[in-house]
C-alpha cells in the first residue's frame, strides 16, 4: 500500500451579480477584488483598507464551467482512475452557485454542465467495458437522516464503520451500475426531483439537504504471464504460468453542502427554519472538524453530526479532496463572505495521507484458467476430429484404388485367357477338320484302284500315300509352331500383367505404410492430449498455489508490511508518468525538486523527444515547473531547454504540449534579458505568433500571451518584436474574448508602451508609436473602462504611457484617447495612475488645446 501526502486544494469562485443586487447595491462597489494571475482576492473592510488572502485558485465571476472543472475537479477525477479516494465538495452562503457549479445537468447548453456531469464523462470515457465497473449511489443528509433519491421510500439509511479500519459506508444504500452517458443523467434528474428545496429571500430554490453523489470505479491492470521451460521424457514444451491481475478501485464522493444562512437575512420560518437549524448545525459540526485538523488537535470531534461522519476520509483521512468555496461580491454579505473565507482558508491546512486501494483478481485469474482451459480442450478435440476425418479419407482413397487395381487386372486376365481359349478351339477344329479330309481323300483312292494293277500299283499307291502323310506331318508342324508362337506371347502378355500387378501390389503398400504412418501419428496425438491433461493439472495447481501466495501476502499487508511490496516504482518512467506517486514533500514544488535532484536535468529534457505522447506531455509539465523557479532557469538554458520548448512549439500538434511548452517559456522570459534575448534570437516570436494562431483553447492563448507580454517589456527588442509579428498576434488574441486572454494582452500592450515612453524621454525614438501604427489604439480605447480589474489596470496605464510622446497626441485624439485620459486623472482608483494621467495631460500643449476647445475642466 502506497501511501502519499495530500493537502487539502481550495479554489474560490465569486458568483455574479444578481437582478436584485444590480439594483440594491447598484452605489456600492464589490465587496471582493480578485487577483487571479496572483491567485489572490481581497475582502474590502472599508474604502480604504482591505485584507489579501491566497487561494489555489481564484475563479472570477467570468470562469466558464469547464475551467472550474478543470482546475477544481480534473485531477481528483484522475486519481480516482488511478485507484484512490478522492472528494469535490462546494461550501458557501446559500445562493453563491454551489448546485449550480457541481450538479447542473447542462441540458438546456452543453456548456452549463456541472461537475457530476463532467466528472462522469471522464471517468466513462477512460475505462474499458469490458474489464471495467462504474456504480453510483445518490444520497441526501436532511434533518440528520441519511435518504436515498435512487429509491425515496428508503429514508433512513444507517452508516456503519469498520471496527479495524475505520472506513465508513452504508450498506442500505441504492448502488445502480452506469454503462453510458445517458442513464447517468437520468438517474441525477431522478434524484435532484427529490432533494428537498424551500423558498427563502435569498433563494428561490435554496437547498434544504447535502446532497452526496458516490461513484465507485473499479478497474483492471493485465497481469503479466511468463513462460517456464518444462522437460517430459524427450519432449520439450512451453507451460504459460498467469498472474492475476490488479484490481484498482476507487471512490469519487461530490458533496453539494446546503448552504449556510442567517435566520433574519434568509427570512425562514415554522418548518423552513428547523431545516435552517439542522443545516447551520452540520455545517457547524463541519468547521469544527476542519479547525481540529488545521490545529493538529488530538481530537477530532467527527461523532458530532452525520456529515461529519461521512466525510471523515475527506478531511484527515486517505482521499485525495478538492474543495471549491462560493461566495457573492454583495457588500451587504461582506459577513457571510468573510466566515465562507476563514472556512476555505482553514481548510488548506488539513493535511490527507492519500493511499492507493488495489487487490489481486484471483476470480477474473480463475475464469481465465478456465477459458484457457476450455480452448485447448476444444482446439484438441478439433485437431483430432480432423485427424480421424483424413485418417478416413486416406483409407477409403486406398481401397478404392486397390480395388480399382485388381477388377482391371482380373477384366485383362480373363480376356485374354478367354482369346487364347478360343484361338486354340479354332486351331483343333481346322486340324481335325482337315484330317478328316486327309482320310476320306486316302480311303476314295484305296478304293477306286483295280487288282490289275498289280504288284507295281501297290508299290506306287504305298509311295504316294507316304507323300500325303508327309504333307500333313509338315502342316501339322507349322500348326504346331504357330501355336508355340502364339504361346509365347500369350505368356509375354501374362507376364507384362503380373509387373503390372506387382506395382499395384507395390502401390498398395505404400498405401498400407502411409496409414501405419497416420495412426503412429493418431497415437502421438492421443499421447499429447495426456500431456495436455499434465499441463492442465499443473496450471491448476499453480492457481492453488496463487491463492495460497495471494492469503499469505494480504495476511502480511494487514501486518504493515506494504513498504516492501512496491519497492520497484523508483524507475524514471513511473517517475515522470506518475509523479504523485513519489511526492515526499508537502506540495508539487517539494516533488519536483525532488525529481530534478535525483534524475538530473539532461534526463528531463531528453524526454522531451520521447515518442510517447503521455512521456513528452508529463516531461514538458516538469520543465515548466522547474522554470518557475528562478534559481533553475539558468541551468535549464545552459542545458538547451529552451531551444527544446521552441522545437516542441514548432513541431509538435498536440495542444497541452504547446499550452504547457508556452507557459515553460513565459516563465523563462519573465527577468532574465539574456533569456529574452535568446528566445527572440532563435524565432521564439514568430512560433508563438503561429501558436496563437491555431489555437482555440483560451488557457493556451493565455499563457502565449503572457510569453510575449514579457517579450514587450525589454526595451532592446522593441523593433525587433514589433517586425517579426508580436503586436499583431497579441491584438489576434482578443478574438477568445476570456478575461484572463484580454489580462494578459493588456499587460503586454502596457510594457511595449512603457518602454516606447521611456525610448522618446531617452530621445531614442522620434516616431510614432508602433501601437498606433499596428491598428492597437481603438481595442486600447475600446477597453480602458473594462469591469475586469486587472484589464483595465494595464490599459490605463498604456494610455498614459502612449500620451507622454507628443508625437502620438493627435492619434490618441482624434481615436477617443483624450476623453479616457480624463477619466482616469478624475475616477482612476490607483493614485499612482490617477497621478501620471493628471501629470501627462498638463505637460502636453496638444492635449491643452484640445481640452480648452472643447471646454473641458482640468
Amino acid at each position: 500500500m502506497v501511501f502519499v501526502s495530500g493537502r487539502v486544494r481550495v479554489a474560490v469562485r465569486l458568483r455574479p451579480r444578481n437582478a436584485e443586487e444590480l439594483v440594491a447595491d447598484a452605489d456600492f462597489a464589490d465587496c471582493v477584488e480578485l487577483q487571479p494571475e496572483l491567485k489572490r482576492l481581497k475582502l474590502r473592510k472599508n474604502n480604504w483598507d482591505s485584507d489579501t488572502y491566497e487561494f489555489d485558485e481564484v475563479l472570477t465571476e467570468f470562469a466558464s464551467q469547464k475551467r472550474v472543472y478543470e482546475v477544481v475537479a480534473k485531477p481528483v477525477v484522475e486519481s480516482v482512475l488511478d485507484g484512490y479516494n478522492g472528494t469535490v465538495m462546494a461550501y458557501g452562503q446559500t445562493g453563491t452557485g454551489k448546485t449550480f457549479t457541481l450538479g447542473r445537468l447542462g441540458e438546456e447548453d452543453t456548456a452549463y454542465r456541472g461537475i457530476m456531469v463532467r466528472s462522469m464523462e471522464d471517468i466513462l470515457a477512460n475505462i474499458s467495458p469490458e474489464t471495467d465497473s462504474v456504480s453510483v449511489s445518490y444520497l441526501q443528509l436532511y434533518m440528520e437522516t441519511i435518504q436515498d433519491l435512487l429509491d425515496p421510500a428508503n429514508d433512513n439509511i444507517s452508516i456503519v464503520e469498520d471496527p479495524k479500519t475505520g472506513d465508513v459506508s452504508l450498506p442500505g444504500a441504492t448502488l445502480v451500475e452506469v454503462r453510458d452517458q445517458q442513464s447517468f443523467v437520468e438517474l441525477l434528474r431522478f434524484g435532484e426531483a427529490h432533494r428537498f428545496a424551500a423558498n427563502t429571500k435569498l433563494n428561490t430554490e435554496s437547498s434544504r439537504s447535502h446532497a452526496i453523489l458516490m461513484v465507485h470505479v473499479k478497474r483492471s491492470i493485465k497481469g503479466r504471464e511468463s513462460s517456464i521451460l518444462s522437460e517430459n521424457g524427450n519432449t520439450s514444451h512451453l507451460v504459460k504460468s498467469f498472474k492475476p491481475s490488479l484490481v484498482r478501485k476507487g471512490k469519487l464522493v461530490v458533496v453539494d453542502l446546503a448552504g449556510s444562512e442567517r435566520i433574519d437575512k434568509s427570512g425562514s420560518e415554522g418548518h423552513t427554519l428547523e431545516e435552517a437549524k439542522s443545516i447551520n448545525l452540520s455545517l457547524s459540526a463541519l468547521g469544527k472538524c476542519i479547525n481540529a485538523l488545521a490545529e493538529n488537535s488530538a481530537h477530532v470531534p467527527v461523532r458530532d453530526s452525520k456529515l461529519t461522519r461521512l466525510l471523515r476520509d475527506s478531511f484527515g483521512g486517505t482521499a485525495r479532496t478538492s474543495l471549491v468555496v462560493t461566495i457573492g461580491p454583495s457588500p451587504r454579505h461582506r459577513g457571510e463572505t468573510a466566515s465562507t473565507i476563514m472556512f476555505g482558508q482553514r481548510a488548506m491546512k488539513v493535511e490527507n495521507m492519500v493511499k492507493i486501494k488495489e487487490e489481486f483478481d484471483y476470480k477474473g485469474l480463475a475464469r481465465r484458467l478456465d477459458i484457457q482451459l476450455d480452448k485447448l480442450i476444444s482446439e484438441h478435440e478439433r485437431q483430432q476430429k480432423a485427424f480421424e476425418d483424413e485418417i478416413e479419407r486416406i483409407t477409403i482413397d486406398a481401397q478404392h484404388r486397390i480395388s480399382e487395381a485388381e477388377k482391371s487386372y482380373a477384366d485383362a486376365l480373363e480376356k485374354e485367357r478367354l482369346k487364347y481359349q478360343r484361338d486354340y478351339m479354332e486351331s483343333i477344329k481346322n486340324l481335325e477338320e482337315q484330317w478328316a479330309i486327309d482320310q476320306k481323300k486316302h480311303c476314295n483312292d484305296r478304293i477306286g484302284s483295280g487288282p490289275k494293277d498289280g504288284c507295281l500299283d501297290k508299290t506306287c499307291n504305298r509311295e504316294g500315300s507316304s507323300a500325303s502323310i508327309s504333307e500333313e506331318v509338315a502342316e501339322v508342324k507349322k500348326a504346331l509352331e504357330n501355336e508355340i508362337c502364339l504361346r509365347k506371347a500369350a505368356e509375354e502378355e501374362v507376364n507384362n500383367l503380373k509387373s503390372q500387378l506387382v506395382q499395384w501390389k507395390r502401390s498398395e503398400a505404400a498405401g498400407n505404410a502411409e496409414i501405419i504412418k497416420l495412426r503412429k501419428m493418431l497415437e502421438d496425438e492421443a499421447h499429447q492430449k495426456v500431456k495436455l491433461e499434465e499441463e492442465i493439472t499443473i496450471l491448476r495447481s499453480q492457481l492453488l498455489q496463487l491463492s495460497f501466495e495471494a492469503e499469505e501476502t494480504r495476511r502480511s499487508l494487514d501486518r504493515g508490511g506494504s513498504g516492501k511490496f512496491l519497492n520497484g516504482l523508483g524507475s524514471l518512467m513511473s517517475q515522470v508518468r506518475h509523479p504523485h506517486l513519489k511526492d515526499p514533500g508537502n506540495g508539487p514544488k517539494a516533488s519536483i525538486a525532488k525529481l530534478f535532484e535525483q534524475v538530473g536535468l539532461q534526463k528531463i529534457l531528453s524526454l522531451l523527444e520521447s515518442e510517447d505522447a503521455d512521456v513528452r506531455i508529463h516531461a514538458v509539465k516538469v520543465v515548466a515547473n522547474l522554470a518557475a523557479e528562478e534559481a533553475n532557469q539558468e541551468k535549464i538554458v545552459e542545458a538547451g531547454g529552451l531551444t527544446s520548448l521552441l522545437m516542441l512549439l514548432r513541431s509538435s500538434e498536440d495542444e497541452m504540449i504547446c499550452r504547457v511548452a508556452a507557459g515553460a517559456i513565459a516563465n523563462l522570459a519573465m527577468s532574465a534579458e539574456t533569456n529574452q534575448e535568446l528566445i527572440m534570437a532563435q524565432g521564439g516570436i514568430s512560433l508563438l505568433s503561429m501558436t496563437a494562431a491555431d489555437a482555440e483553447d483560451p488557457q493556451t492563448l493565455r499563457m502565449v500571451a503572457g510569453a510575449i507580454a514579457n517579450l514587450c517589456g525589454n526595451d532592446k527588442l522593441q523593433t525587433k518584436l514589433r517586425g517579426e509579428g508580436g503586436i499583431k498576434a497579441l491584438l489576434g488574441m482578443v478574438r477568445c474574448g476570456h478575461p484572463d486572454v484580454l489580462a494578459q494582452v493588456a499587460r503586454g500592450i502596457a510594457n511595449f508602451a512603457k518602454c516606447e515612453s521611456r525610448a522618446s524621454t531617452q530621445g531614442s525614438k522620434t516616431g510614432r508609436s508602433f501601437l498606433i501604427d499596428d491598428g492597437a489604439l481603438p481595442w486600447i480605447v475600446q477597453n480602458a473602462n473594462n469591469e475586469a480589474s486587472p484589464i483595465r489596470r494595464h490599459i490605463e496605464l498604456a494610455l498614459c504611457h502612449l500620451a507622454q510622446h507628443e508625437v502620438n497626441a493627435k492619434d490618441m485624439i482624434s481615436g477617443g484617447a483624450l476623453w479616457e485620459l480624463v477619466r482616469i486623472s478624475r475616477d482612476c482608483s490607483r493614485e499612482d495612475i490617477r497621478n501620471l494621467a493628471q501629470r501627462t495631460l498638463t505637460s502636453s500643449p496638444t492635449f491643452q488645446a484640445e481640452m480648452r476647445r472643447l471646454r473641458i475642466e482640468f
